[in-house]
């Protein structure tokens, strides 16, 4: 074993020189052990959090939050309206803080951009024929570099499951590290659509060659499919970069996305985060929640925790 960070980091630069070498690596990561895996999400599920510790997590989580509209009826004035709520999730408490970013297809970017403009909130953009990945590199490449050219601060990849489910790790890698070199300096999301990886060592491979191949963060889920972010999934993604910053010295963030639409939910996300990465990934550069109707569930129990009385929702706009 390498000892030091920037050894190691060239040990596992070796590991992608040839298609046998990666899979050789992949296929000799430490198999999963799902009732442990599960078991532990479960546990660190029933922490409770409360009072002061929970208005800094409904906070912290809002601050997480890529306010998200990938709808084929998307118009400029929803994309506009979406910005809006983001800089301002609560228009009549401006302590409440932005979300991290605003998440659009290639042909909204400018329009979310604008939108934004002069604020801490992001402009993220899907891309590589999002969500199901299936275009010749060529198409997927042009998409990037259209969203990149409108703005787009951060880039949403999807790989090509296909080529990873047939053992084609190689042609998987080379793309991740196309897009990257097409997204400039915009920050790389590597999505990968756990539910359509079948299996939790599946899901850990995937985290190591989306992360060899130079991804910002690795996401779970498209929110496109029936399973999306789980806690087990998501937990299984923060041990990988833990354990390849540990090996690399190199950080990588982490984005659930899908299916998370309850604060208690979120506040369970955190927990998982704290205890298995670490505080240093308990900010929103290294952990996103991918999410619409989140936010309004935060943004009622915030409500809750300054007034004691449940507005509901109609008290929130609707996205």
């Amino acid at each position: 074993m390498p000892t030091n960070a920037s050894a190691a980091a060239h040990a596992l630069t070796d590991v992608t020189a040839s298609d046998s070498t990666l899979r050789r690596f992949l296929h000799g990561l430490p198999g999963v052990d799902a009732v442990g895996l599960e078991g532990r999400a479960a546990s660190l599920g029933t922490r409770s959090i409360k009072t002061t510790a929970k208005a800094y997590a409904i906070d912290l989580a809002i601050s997480m939050v890529d306010l998200t509209t990938l709808e084929g009826a998307d118009t400029p004035g929803k994309v506009r309206a979406l910005g809006a709520k983001a800089v301002h999730p609560d228009p009549t408490d401006r302590t409440t803080p932005s979300t991290a970013a605003v998440c659009v297809y290639p042909d909204m970017v400018a329009t979310a951009k604008e939108a934004v403009a002069g604020s801490t909130v992001k402009v993220a953009s899907v891309a590589t024929a999002f969500p199901a990945g299936r275009a010749p590199l060529r198409v997927k490449l042009a998409d990037v570099r259209e969203a990149v050219a409108a703005g787009a601060d951060e880039i949403d990849m999807v790989i090509d499951r296909g080529a990873f489910l047939a053992g084609n790790y190689m042609k998987v890698y080379d793309e991740i590290v196309a897009v990257k070199e097409a997204s400039g300096a915009a920050r790389l999301k590597v999505i990968f659509e756990t539910g359509e990886l079948s299996t939790y060592d599946n899901i850990r491979r995937a985290s190591w060659l989306g992360m060899l191949g130079g991804a910002d963060f690795i996401k779970t889920s498209t929110g496109k499919v029936a399973v999306n972010a789980t806690p087990s999934n998501t937990l299984l993604m923060l041990e990988a970069v833990r354990d390849f910053r540990a090996q690399t010295g190199i950080q990588v963030g982490v984005k659930p996305a899908g299916g998370i639409r309850t604060s208690k939910d979120a506040i369970k996300f955190l927990v998982l985060v704290n205890e298995t990465a670490g505080e240093d990934w308990l900010d929103n550069h290294w952990f996103r929640f991918g999410a619409s109707s989140l936010l309004n569930d935060l943004l009622m129990q915030r409500q809750k925790l300054a007034t004691g009385r449940y507005s509901g929702p109609d008290y929130v706009t609707v996205d």
